[in-house]
């Protein structure tokens, strides 16, 4: 059989997988499936037909499998053009697109009519580079040149805009293989001797570094990774081919990582797309959306797919497309939308193009077609890859179009011009009959290759090096879409998950004195919205959802829960949920109560800082609170001012999730250690100046005040640093830190929110000033160990400490929600007290309660009194160089406490955080009726 009667059967069995993806678009839309809706195929097959019969006339001695991948490519990349077309600023992209295809198809066949002998393109090689060079940098010319998302590539005349690049490429191939073809002997005999080792001449490296350097000019003036990666190692290899001289490639590739570290070092372009390859996750919402939201929707295709139409990374009618998907990340909608399998159906296609390209080369007729037939095959491929790659974070995304598929006429012309050249190589074959598989024909022609085994054995490297990369492609989709595709389905910011949640009623967030914080609301069109009608109440604890922003607080922690997919109430539940029937989420009952989180938040409103109220018995949060705050029903305007303005803090969530120096407040722990390890007694005395000399350096009072000689217990009452820096050296770091330790320092638990675990440094890297500085509660780090400073708490670890105190010195493990329920109000989940750990003993915890209740009513506490009610606690001041933190933590009734609160105010007046805590605890204790 012929290779043209080959092509054309080639062509009749891929239309029908086009047809069928246009098929499925018009199903989708709600259109009949006719010749009307099918019109779009039929005239791309109808040009490829055309093309086909141009091709039997013109090059009947070409490969007859190139123009058949050519129509697949091209007709899954309309198709999807089409798809995704009403979703973005340009609706009408398609029809524009399939212009494009005709006058591609036509270029092609020109190419045919212009190139008959590709030798004499020798005779123009460096017009051609000249050519080739003037267009790759002509986005540059003042005037005509256009940036847009950040690559300068683009030439804007009138309202016409073109990507020169495209084209410049080609004429550099065409270039290169009539160089490469005139000077390969030259280029393959090394005559420098160093050593051992034979080196090249320097003249035979300057079409090496002349490459290189035109990289390097594309990365710094035009900001295009993409295009001077592809550029590059279209070279390298072609040099590889001609020479066989493995000593290219590792040069090459050095110049390229040298290259590639000083760009990195000096441009913020090329950092920011090294950086979101590493972890697009850590700018989610601005610098790394783009391939977060492809990553989410690759992670989304499965095996098979959600049905073309219905992804999300196309757009939707209530969602927005990815940015730029119709050309760049067309591949994330491909994958999602047919999934694992028609994602890998389109790489093999890119693969066997590159298999029959190379098979073109290894037939052709002479070195100059050759060359020409494997730089181009190389730059389809390599750009496929690096786009491919990019998208799915293999390596970092440059920004290319997908050959073929992807919206763009520059790009699509330029396919399609490669593919005549192609063409034309393989029509000047060594035999129209046989292929050159072994390298064993030989040759009669004038200009024929030379080498043919040794030819064929580079062809078949640069085979298996092109399998190699798409098989890397194949298994890192798999990977995504497979492997790892519930965890990014599960993650906090994936809105797709999210959209798609947004069909089924998530449960309610409420207190634990009923006030609704959170529940789900029916639109018009059928989903749920989420609404936040309690306003700022405990909104750092319940968090939010989003399609665009993800999940935070309990809203994330307990988010299968409030979804359906856990606790379950009954065996119904169990069933439904495995069968794939949606319910209606479980509600979920913090511990907060509604009246003391109020008294929490007022007390801090218009400061900075956070109050934590504890159960100390059982270890519920009672109330959680932080400022400055936000309103839970505007959080997505919070959010959108947060990442515009860097100081804008209220979205951080201060009681777990920033480190304090607790101040004097650690004087508790200190204590605790100091009489549970029997270093001293409350009696013990101690000289108290203003300021005192330990390990060579002053550790001094507040305002240098100096109490002369006084007991610890009195020293406790009044703060003194001094005597507790020398109740530190007495201890020693190991004693303080181990204490520290008990109290939960240094320690992690599991907690529904973000929480810093607190610090303590490493006892073998304090000095001596150091600890009793870290006694006082005053974190220094003076010798720059590789520990951190500490003391550093959260506002919830000191809460815990004054728990552990006023619990007979057992630390319960806090916890915020009491209870979880199903639709039908049935209990799937009661909170159990846990026991975290023991601190003190009881009968240290009951000594060093008595020290505190001085603290209140005789020394710096005094403000934390309440009338009929024993108060103890202590107050702290964490100096600074700009303000001082003000803390208190309390406990009431001192012996036998139903309530803790711990309370810090950033940069507060004098006894601030005392005051604070006093209104809180008053509040608390009427709510409980001890009042």
């Amino acid at each position: 059989m012929s290779r043209r009667n080959i092509e054309l059967i080639l062509l009749l069995v891929a239309a029908p997988v086009v047809a069928l993806l246009f098929v499925m678009i018009a199903i989708n839309e709600g259109q009949q499936v006719n010749v009307d809706s099918l019109s779009v195929p039929i005239g791309i097959f109808a040009a490829f037909v055309v093309a086909h019969l141009a091709v039997r006339k013109l090059a009947p001695g070409a490969d007859p499998a190139l123009l058949p991948l050519a129509f697949s490519l091209s007709g899954i990349g309309i198709a999807f053009i089409t798809r995704i077309a009403p979703f973005t600023d340009a609706p009408n992209m398609a029809q524009g697109q399939v212009m494009w295809l005709f006058v591609g198809v036509g270029c092609m066949v020109a190419v045919l009519l212009l190139f008959r002998n590709l030798d004499k393109v020798a005779n123009y090689k460096y017009t051609l580079m000249l050519a080739g060079i003037i267009l790759l940098l002509s986005p540059l010319i003042p005037g005509l040149g256009q940036e847009i998302y950040g690559s300068k590539i683009w030439l804007h005349i009138g309202g016409f805009s073109f990507q020169p690049g495209e084209i410049a490429k080609i004429v550099i191939v065409l270039f290169m293989a009539s160089y490469l073809a005139e000077n390969r002997e030259m280029l393959s005999v090394f005559t420098v001797r160093m050593g051992p080792l034979r080196l090249p001449d320097i003249r035979s490296l300057l079409p090496l570094l002349l490459m290189w350097g035109v990289a390097m000019l594309i990365v710094v003036f035009e900001k295009d990774l993409g295009s001077a990666m592809v550029f590059f190692f279209v070279f390298l290899l072609m040099l590889y081919v001609a020479t066989g001289k493995k000593f290219y490639l590792i040069i090459g590739l050095g110049l390229m990582a040298i290259g590639g570290v000083a760009a990195f070092m000096a441009f913020s372009h090329v950092q920011v797309r090294v950086n979101t390859w590493l972890d697009p996750f850590a700018d989610a919402q601005n610098t790394g959306y783009q391939l977060c939201q492809a990553l989410y929707s690759i992670a989304d295709g499965d095996l098979f797919g959600v049905g073309l139409g219905n992804g999300l990374a196309g757009g939707t009618d209530a969602f927005s497309a990815i940015p730029v998907v119709e050309s760049d990340f067309i591949f994330a909608d491909i994958a999602e939308e047919i999934g694992l399998l028609g994602a890998s159906g389109v790489l093999l296609l890119f693969l066997c193009f590159a298999i029959r390209g190379f098979l073109t080369a290894a037939r052709a007729k002479s070195d100059v077609s050759s060359f020409v037939a494997v730089g181009l095959t190389s730059m389809i491929v390599l750009q496929a890859f690096i786009i491919v790659g990019g998208v799915t974070r293999v390596i970092p995304l440059t920004g290319l179009t997908l050959p073929f598929i992807s919206q763009g006429g520059s790009s699509l012309l330029g396919s399609f011009i490669i593919v005549g050249f192609l063409l034309r190589a393989g029509d000047e074959a060594t035999g129209i009959e046989s292929e050159m598989l072994n390298g064993t024909t030989s040759s009669l022609h004038s200009n024929s290759v030379l080498g043919r085994i040794s030819l064929g054995k580079r062809l078949t490297h640069s085979m298996l090096f092109c399998s190699a990369l798409f098989a890397i492609l194949v298994a890192n989709l798999t990977l995504i879409m497979v492997v790892n595709a519930d965890s990014y389905q599960s993650m906090p910011g994936n809105n797709h998950t999210l959209a798609k949640e947004a069909k089924s009623e998530r449960g309610t967030i409420s207190t634990y004195d009923g006030i609704v914080l959170a529940r789900s609301v029916l639109d018009d069109d059928g989903s749920y919205s989420r609404i936040y009608p309690a306003g700022n109440l405990a909104s750092h604890v319940v968090g939010y959802v989003s399609q665009q922003y993800g999940t935070s607080g309990i809203e994330d922690a307990y988010n299968d829960t409030l979804k359906g997919q856990e606790n379950f109430a009954t065996w119904t539940d169990v069933l439904n949920n495995m069968a794939g029937i949606g319910t209606t989420g479980n509600d979920v009952t913090l511990t907060i109560n509604s009246k003391i989180q109020q008294a929490a938040q007022d007390a801090i409103a218009g400061k900075k800082g956070a109050a934590v109220v504890m159960d100390p018995k059982t270890g519920a949060i009672l109330a959680m609170a932080s400022a400055p705050t936000y309103d839970a029903a505007n959080f997505e305007q919070v959010i959108a001012a947060a990442n515009a303005d860097s100081s804008d803090s209220s979205l951080i969530n201060r009681a777990t999730g920033n480190l304090y120096a607790p101040g004097s407040t650690f004087k508790m722990v200190t204590l605790s250690t100091a009489l549970e390890d029997d270093v001293a007694n409350e009696s013990a005395t101690f000289s108290s100046p203003g300021t005192i000399d330990i390990g060579n350096a002053s550790v001094s009072n507040f305002n240098h005040m100096s109490y002369g000689t006084q007991t610890l217990e009195q020293a406790t009452w009044w703060s003194a640093n001094t005597v507790y820096g020398q109740l530190g050296v007495q201890m020693g770091a190991d004693k303080l830190v181990e204490g520290a330790e008990r109290f939960g320092f240094n320690q992690t638990f599991d907690f529904p929110l973000v929480m810093y675990t607190s610090l303590m440094a490493d006892p073998n890297e304090m000095t001596e000033w150091e600890t009793a500085w870290a006694a006082a509660g005053v974190p220094v780090n003076p010798m720059n160990h590789e520990s951190p400073a500490g003391p550093q708490a959260t506002v919830l670890q000191m809460a815990m400490v004054g728990s552990a105190i006023a619990n007979d010195g057992v630390q319960m493990t806090p916890y915020l929600v009491d209870g979880i329920y199903n639709a039908n109000g049935e209990r799937s989940f009661t909170a159990q007290p846990q026991k975290l750990r023991t601190s003190i003993s009881a009968e240290t915890a009951k000594r060093v309660r008595e020290v505190l209740k001085g603290v209140v009513n005789n020394g710096t506490g005094t403000a934390a009194r309440i009338d009929g009610v024993d108060v103890a606690g202590k107050t702290g001041t964490a100096e600074k160089n700009d303000g001082n933190d003000m803390w208190f933590v309390g406990m009431a009734p001192a012996d036998d406490a139903s309530i803790v609160v711990a309370v810090v105010i950033e940069d507060g007046e004098e006894s601030e955080g005392t005051i604070k805590a006093h209104d809180i605890l008053q509040t608390a204790l009427e709510v409980q009726g001890l009042l």
